[in-house]
């Protein structure tokens, strides 16, 4: 006689417990929440108006941190704010080494994330292909 196990099951279809993150991925949440909230509270930079960060990879030896960010705007305040991303550099790593308290600190590398402009394309173009067939429909 099997007696049913609820966490089991609950395990066994993907909705249990906490499932276990790997530390790499860990750690780049608690960068992407400490430089979120250094972002609002402690940057005075002009540039960095607007910057707001959509994810950190950090691969598995924690050597370095890919940031990606967005901002409002053209392609001139994409470059103006990578450059005060890159200037703020030294003092966000020192920041993040003092509030998460790692061996290592990981190298910070800043990058323009150009997903939400894919998005928009891919958008556009599904807009398109439901139009023809808008307009296929209306001729037959």
């Amino acid at each position: 006689m099997t007696i049913w196990d609820p966490k089991q099951t609950l395990d066994s279809i993907g909705i249990g417990g906490k499932s276990e993150k790997k530390r790499s991925s860990r750690v780049a949440e608690a960068i992407r929440n400490e430089l979120a909230i250094l972002l609002l509270n402690k940057v005075r930079d002009p540039r960095l108006q607007g910057v707001s960060l959509s994810r950190v990879e950090v691969p598995d030896d924690l050597s370095t941190a890919k940031i990606f960010f967005t901002v409002l705007g053209g392609k001139k305040e994409i470059k103006e704010a990578g450059i005060g991303l890159d200037a703020a550099k030294g003092f966000m790593r020192s920041h993040i080494a003092k509030t998460l308290n790692l061996r290592f600190t990981p190298a910070l590398q800043f990058r323009y994330d150009n997903v939400v402009e894919k998005v928009a394309e891919l958008e556009e173009i599904f807009q398109e292909i439901a139009n023809e067939r808008e307009s296929r429909e209306d001729d037959s």
